[in-house]
C-alpha cells in the first residue's frame, strides 16, 4: 500500500507541476502579448524554454522546503498529507483557470499541506513539523510581503524610466520598450522556474524520505528533470484565460509600464530564488507589478472591479486549499 502510495504522490506532483506551468505561463507573456512585443505563439514558447532552463539551474529552495522547514511523519500518514494536499492545490489551480483570475500555486500547495497536516494531527497521526521561525521568515512573509514590494517598486521605477526617455520620439520608446519586453519574457520565465519548478522537487523529495526510500541528501537529479520537464509541458498548452486578465481586464498598459512591470518581477524573482532563497510567489509579483506600473499614469486605469475580484481569489487561496485538503485527508483516513 506504501509504494502504491508513493506511485500517486509522485504522479500527482508531476500533474501540479504540470497545472502550475499552465496556470503561470501567463505571468511571462501577458504585458508582452498585450504589447504586441511578441506574438502569442513565440511568447509561449519562449517561456516554456526559459521555465525548463530554470527549473534545472537550481534546487536551493527545494532543499530548504525538505531541510529546515518541512518535516512530515513517516509511512502512509505522511505520504497521505502529500495526496490530500496536492490534489487540493491542482483542483484550486484548474478552477482559478476556468474563472480566469491569476493565483499563487504556492499559496495553494503551503494551505493544502496546513489542512491536511491538521487534519492528521486531529485523528493522531502526527502532523507537519519544522521551525516555526523559519517558516514564518523565510516562507509566511517574503509570500505575504511580495505583492506589495512589487506594487511599490513597480509604481517608483516608472520615474525613472519615464526621465530616461523623455527626449525620444513616442514610436521609437515603444519600439525600444517592446524589445526590452521580448527579453524579460524569457528572464522571467527563468525566475519563474527557478521558483516555481522547485515546489514539486520539494514534494516528490518529501514523499520519498516519508516512504523511506531515500535519505533526503539533497534533491535527485530525476526529480529535478521530472519537475522541469513537466513545469514547461504545462507552459506550452497556455493558460490564455488568465492572459486575457492580465493583459487586457486588468489594466490597460503601454509598452514601457510592461517593460518596467516585467523587469521589477524578473529581478524580485531571482534575488529571491539566488541570493536570499526566499520562495515568492510568481503570479503575485506580476500581477501586483503590473497593477503598480499600471497606476502610475495621469488617469487612473486600473480596473477596480476586477483588482478587488483578483484580491479575494488571493485571500482565500490557502483556506479553500487548507480546508478542501483536510476533508480530502479525513475521506481517505480508513486507508492509511
Amino acid at each position: 500500500m506504501e509504494v502504491f502510495l508513493l506511485g500517486l504522490v509522485v504522479l500527482l506532483a508531476g500533474g501540479f507541476a504540470f497545472i502550475n506551468g499552465f496556470h503561470d505561463v501567463s505571468n511571462s507573456i501577458a504585458t508582452s502579448v498585450r504589447t504586441r512585443a511578441l506574438t502569442p505563439t513565440l511568447a509561449v514558447i519562449l517561456a516554456a524554454g526559459f521555465n525548463l532552463i530554470g527549473a534545472l539551474m537550481s534546487t536551493s529552495l527545494a532543499t530548504l522546503f525538505t531541510g529546515e522547514s518541512i518535516s512530515l511523519p513517516a509511512g502512509q500518514s505522511g505520504l497521505g498529507i502529500l495526496f490530500a494536499a496536492l490534489l487540493s492545490a491542482c483542483a484550486w489551480g484548474i478552477f482559478t483557470w476556468y474563472r480566469g483570475k491569476p493565483s499563487s500555486s504556492t499559496h495553494a500547495l503551503i494551505g493544502g499541506l496546513i489542512g491536511a497536516g491538521g487534519a492528521a494531527a486531529f485523528l493522531g497521526r502526527g502532523s507537519i513539523g519544522g521551525s516555526d521561525r523559519v517558516f514564518l521568515l523565510e516562507i509566511a512573509l517574503p509570500l505575504l510581503l511580495s505583492p506589495l514590494v512589487a506594487y511599490l517598486l513597480a509604481y517608483i521605477m516608472v520615474f525613472p524610466a519615464t526621465w530616461l526617455l523623455r527626449h525620444n520620439s513616442p514610436r521609437k520608446v515603444n519600439t525600444g520598450n517592446r524589445m526590452a519586453q521580448a527579453v524579460l519574457t524569457g528572464t522571467f520565465a527563468l525566475g519563474h522556474g527557478l521558483q516555481d519548478g522547485q515546489r514539486t522537487m520539494a514534494v516528490v523529495v518529501l514523499a520519498l524520505i516519508g516512504a523511506g526510500v531515500y535519505d533526503g541528501g539533497g534533491v535527485p537529479v530525476w526529480v529535478q528533470v521530472f519537475a522541469a520537464v513537466l513545469l514547461a509541458a504545462g507552459s506550452l498548452c497556455g493558460g490564455w484565460r488568465i492572459t486575457h486578465t492580465l493583459s487586457n481586464r486588468l489594466v490597460r498598459i503601454d509598452p514601457l509600464r510592461g517593460m518596467t512591470a516585467q523587469g521589477v518581477s524578473s529581478v524580485m524573482l531571482f534575488v529571491g530564488a539566488l541570493s536570499l532563497h526566499m520562495p515568492l510567489s510568481s503570479t503575485h509579483t506580476m500581477t501586483s507589478a503590473i497593477v503598480g506600473a499600471g497606476a502610475n499614469q495621469r488617469f487612473a486605469t486600473v480596473r477596480g472591479r476586477v483588482l478587488r475580484s483578483v484580491l479575494l481569489v488571493w485571500i482565500t487561496t490557502a483556506p479553500a486549499t487548507a480546508l478542501l485538503s483536510a476533508i480530502l485527508y479525513l475521506a481517505m483516513s480508513p486507508l492509511l
